[in-house]
């Protein structure tokens, strides 16, 4: 049986949950999430401020979903409760990005700035005095991982200098130049 899976989610102070047919909804502080499942593999259930996924059968596709939907009713969650939130950082000289309305602006070496329209339900923010860390917000998990990885995707970490779009956390491989192989 899936580890992940057999796990109950315990349902935090604040948020309120509706279980129908092939839903459950999720409400609180910070919004509302729903998420789809596929009730002909799992059952959710709540019970005593817990919920609980089980699966009918032990079929490759029950035991695979199994795991996945108890993750992404958990995620949602949290989402509803705290949030969630990727650090970015912006390095090079002259590379800098600043917000304006719906639209992230980035300066990163180009012969004309990079526009990314920032979709709804997530928030961008740099850092005070700073153009160069900002952070991605929402509450919706996938759609916040989405969007920091397309806006990295502008210009990713090169290995010889560092320069480039980066997770704050991000560890670059760094390489020697044509200089250090003589």
């Amino acid at each position: 049986m899936s580890r992940i899976g057999r796990k109950p989610i315990t349902i935090p102070e604040g948020v309120t949950i509706e279980i129908s047919d092939a839903l459950v909804t999720t409400k609180g502080q910070k919004g509302e999430l729903k998420q789809p499942f596929d009730p002909e593999f799992v059952k959710v259930e709540s019970k005593d401020g817990e919920i609980l996924v089980s699966r009918f059968n032990d079929t490759k596709e029950s035991r695979a979903r199994h795991g996945l939907y108890r993750s992404l009713i958990s995620n949602s969650l949290e989402g509803v409760k705290n949030g969630f939130e990727k650090k970015l950082e912006i390095r090079g000289v002259g590379y800098r990005g600043k917000v304006q309305g719906d639209v992230l602006e980035l300066s990163l070496g180009f012969s004309h700035p990079v526009k990314h329209k920032i979709p709804e339900g997530i928030e961008v923010k740099f850092e005070e005095k700073s153009q160069n860390f900002f952070s991605v917000f929402g509450i919706n998990k996938e759609l916040v991982g989405s969007v920091a990885a397309n806006i990295r995707s502008y210009r990713k970490p090169e290995p010889y200098k560092g320069k480039g779009i980066r997770y704050v956390d991000e560890y670059v491989a760094m390489k020697a130049g044509k200089s250090a192989a003589k």
